[in-house]
């Protein structure tokens, strides 16, 4: 049974798996989707979306957290100033894991993982869609009015 065995190891040691980890967390934040196999990109969405998370309340303690897992200025800015400004009102679900099917080489499952606000592909057809919508009841009554009216009508004429 694997009762509480949460990190998938990857077939590396701590220290490699952690360095490769924030590697692809500061290339996942500059930028904005990386191409790579579908078990890293389930390892890295656990990484970076309580990264994200915390860079939605800009503290110095946060920033220092943030920075002791990515281990780069450059991305920890992004992610601070950027990031967090377009994903502010989002609650969670900051990824989105997209498989693209099998490598060449080895035949391994292949994944696309993205920032889910920076996608245009699917925020276009997001604002098309209708906030509003007709009640089944509102047509059945608008129906019926007509019908009275009619019959009405027809008993002032005989």
């Amino acid at each position: 049974m694997r009762h509480g065995k949460k990190v998938n190891h990857l077939s590396r040691k701590t220290a490699h798996r952690k360095a490769m980890l924030s590697n692809m967390a500061c290339s996942l934040i500059e930028h904005k989707r990386i191409n790579t196999t579908v078990a890293k990109a389930k390892a890295l969405k656990q990484f970076v979306e309580p990264l994200i998370t915390k860079s939605k309340s800009d503290t110095t303690h946060n920033r220092r957290l943030t920075f002791s897992q990515l281990r780069s200025k450059e991305a920890v800015t992004e992610l601070f100033r950027d990031v967090a400004s377009k994903v502010g009102d989002r609650p969670g679900g900051y990824t989105r894991i997209i498989k693209l099917g099998n490598r060449l080489g080895d035949n391994a499952d292949m994944a696309l993982i993205e920032l889910v606000d920076y996608n245009e592909v699917y925020k276009a057809g997001g604002d098309a869609k209708k906030t509003t919508r007709r009640s089944r009841r509102g047509g059945k009554a608008k129906a019926e009015a007509p019908k009275k009216e009619t019959t009405e009508a027809k008993n002032e004429e005989e």
